[in-house]
């Protein structure tokens, strides 16, 4: 699975993201983070269609978008969503160990 941040160099929310998904990757040790920066690369955001910073998509292995989040998540809300990106075997077992996304 893939998470991807989109931010921007003035975005102070930005970096809060980074360690919210920071702290979600921990249990998510086949989870790939990249990050998009979204004055290095405009047309990237533009194919995304980013409209806020930071913005955190969540893709399965396939590449098909499970998640979209504008703003800040929780590591919950990151862990909750990430249960949609795994295969569906694991993903019932996940469901039933994922923290409660209060």
């Amino acid at each position: 699975m893939e998470l991807t941040l989109v931010s921007s160099s003035f975005c102070g929310a930005c970096s809060r993201t980074r360690s919210v998904l920071a702290d979600a990757v921990r249990f998510l040790p086949d989870a790939t983070v990249t990050e998009i920066d979204i004055a290095a690369e405009p047309d990237a955001a533009e194919d995304l269609d980013i409209r806020f910073t930071p913005t955190v998509i969540i893709r399965d292995d396939s590449g098909t978008e499970v998640f979209r989040a504008e703003g800040v998540p929780t590591v919950p809300q990151v862990l909750t969503a990430a249960v949609r990106a795994l295969p569906p075997d694991t993903a019932t077992l996940a469901e039933s160990t994922a923290p409660s996304a209060d």
